[in-house]
């Protein structure tokens, strides 16, 4: 017996799998150029002076891939034909280089952020049963608003130095990661069968810390899938930026001398 293809597996799941939501442009768009700041000076430039070609090209991301995702989102688990859909994907670029036709390539690489995006989301990998209505869109917009506020923390320094060949298992990891968290947001947005407007929290609800937590989670999550493809085309990745490690202060006692 074949095999069944990914598109018919995507046809069968379409009917069972709810349309999922998504980052909003700007906050995807703020996190790509967010994951700028952990890549080589080089590559940052080539990748910020494409920026609008890289928006546009997202944009076109394959139904078929994103269906496959949409559906791997709600159960928790990347199937093997999504995987290397997704892989296909985020190759794209390299017949472009081979080609000399580097600033095309250049844009598709930028555009593969749209994968480690969503496999990011806490809103998206909440199961079948998906949020309630409205829910996404008041946590969206309470991490939009709280965006200034919220730091970039390196997940696992390690994992910039990736090969390409590890990318699927590293971004199973970031999906459980995600799903982990995503009840979070549905118990503090939905109160007793009615939407809770995200503009009465602040930093000191739990959903903050999920927003907070989920977009250092993406911004590193697209640092390392540009970085494992760019590596494997044997592009220029000295200079890298140095990171810091910060630690909390010594606490303060209630007659404010530090401890």
């Amino acid at each position: 017996m074949r095999k069944p293809t990914l598109a018919a597996l995507i046809a069968l799941s379409c009917f069972s799998a709810p349309p999922a939501a998504a980052w909003p442009a700007n906050l995807m768009q703020s996190l790509a150029r967010d994951a700028r700041r952990l890549l080589p000076k080089s590559l940052n430039r080539l990748i910020g002076e494409r920026e609008e070609a890289i928006f546009a090209e997202a944009l076109k991301f394959p139904p078929e891939l994103q269906h496959a995702l949409s559906v791997d989102l709600n159960s928790g688990r990347l199937r093997p034909d999504t995987l290397a859909a997704a892989q296909s994907h985020t190759r794209a670029f390299f017949p472009l280089l081979r080609e000399k036709r580097v600033s095309e390539a250049l844009v598709m690489l930028g555009a593969t952020y749209r994968i480690p995006v969503d496999l990011s989301d806490p809103a998206l990998s909440v199961g079948p049963v998906g949020l309630p209505p409205g829910v996404a869109g008041e946590y969206y917009a309470f991490v939009e608003r709280n965006l200034a506020k919220i730091p970039i923390v390196i997940d696992e320094r390690a994992a910039l130095q990736m090969k390409a060949a590890d990318l699927t298992g590293y971004w199973q990891t970031v999906l459980s990661n995600s799903r982990a968290q995503s009840h979070v947001i549905a118990e503090e947005l939905w109160k007793q069968g009615r939407l809770v407007d995200s503009r009465k929290l602040d930093y000191r609800n739990p959903v903050f810390g999920v927003g907070s937590i989920a977009y250092s989670r993406a911004v590193n999550a697209i640092a390392v899938t540009w970085l494992a493809l760019w590596r494997e085309a044997g592009g220029d990745l000295t200079r890298m930026p140095v990171i810091k490690p910060v630690s909390p202060g010594p606490a303060a006692t209630s007659n404010g001398v530090n401890e």
